[in-house]
């Protein structure tokens, strides 16, 4: 591709607020529960860049681009069966994302038909021979309108925060926006979200046996601090009976061999409970009350794995936040 951007190109990123942030420099548009993707289109080529620098391309066979020579920052989501579209905001289903990431071709050709995903894009970042990495939001965003057509989705904007209430309860919740920001690839700066409920990204450390054999009873979560290090911060489950019988041995080839048993462990608080570590590879998303001396308390909720986060992005300071 002969493009201004190349890949692998970090996307902006958001830093998490409880509350939307006001005022005319503000820009709000809805927060999609996808796969975060960067499309570089080159002619009728197109590739599709994950977060974490992956090619997700053969995956979604069925996303196509108006041909031409440009970069966007979006999302690919997959519509709960219908529901919605994009200016709607519908329900979208990211376990359905998940089991795209699979090696058989003719596997995914299926999906693709059975479930299709969509592009939504909320960003330009290369338009033929220039960047546009510099030019502030709304001259991004007036570009992308000028540019963005079917098949691909444009992501709905409001520019007043009473406008935006409505995704923190019907969608997944709100991304802001200043207008005057340029595109920082891989920083947070210049965009915050507020998501409609309190959730953060843990990494999964270890799991702990439940009390009929043979099944899982919790995960154990961890964050990584200032310093490095993995911290132990709390348990969560929620998940069915069925899932409980599962997991076990979907968890098995992460083990490391480190077990315990009858006695106290680093995972246990002082009680007497048995776990069994994991290699910190895997990643869940969960819901949480409250926290209380650096750890979760009260309510902890597994919601989805997340496949397509790094571990090493989970942070202690989402406990802040």
């Amino acid at each position: 591709m002969a493009l201004p951007l190349a890949p692998p190109l970090p996307p902006q990123l958001a830093r998490s607020r409880a509350t939307l942030p006001d005022g005319d420099g503000w820009a709000y548009e809805p927060k999609w529960d996808g796969f975060r993707a960067i499309a570089f289109v080159d002619g009728a080529e197109a590739h599709l860049q994950s977060r974490n620098g992956k090619d997700l391309t053969r995956y979604f066979p069925e996303l196509a681009f108006e041909p031409g020579r440009y970069v966007l920052d979006g999302e690919i989501v997959i519509f709960a069966q219908g529901e919605g579209t994009a200016d709607e905001v519908g329900r979208q289903e990211f376990n359905l994302l998940g089991q795209r990431i699979h090696p058989a071709a003719s596997r995914i050709a299926l999906l693709a038909e059975q479930t299709p995903a969509r592009y939504v894009a909320f960003d330009l970042l290369a338009l033929d021979d220039e960047t546009w990495l510099e030019r502030s939001y709304d001259e991004r965003r007036a570009g992308l309108e000028a540019l963005v057509r079917a098949p691909v989705d444009l992501t709905p904007v409001v520019l007043a925060p009473g406008d935006a209430e409505a995704w923190l309860h019907g969608a997944e919740g709100v991304i802001a926006k200043e207008r005057a920001a340029a595109y920082r690839p891989g920083e947070r700066t210049g965009m915050v979200k507020v998501k409609r409920v309190r959730t953060i990204d843990c990494v999964v450390v270890g799991w702990r046996p439940g009390k009929a054999d043979g099944t899982l009873g919790a995960l154990i979560l961890g964050l990584y601090a200032e310093d490095g290090a993995l911290r132990e911060i709390g348990h969560s489950s929620g998940f069915s009976a069925k899932r409980k019988r599962e997991l076990p041995a979907e968890l098995a080839p992460y083990e490391t061999g480190q077990r315990g048993s009858g006695e106290p462990s680093r995972w246990s608080a002082g009680r007497d409970l048995e776990w069994i570590a994991l290699r910190p590879e895997l990643v869940v998303e969960i819901t949480f009350d409250h926290t209380s001396d650096g750890r979760i308390r009260h309510g902890a909720k597994v919601q989805r794995w997340r496949e397509d986060k790094d571990p090493g992005e989970c942070r202690i300071e989402q406990l802040q936040s």
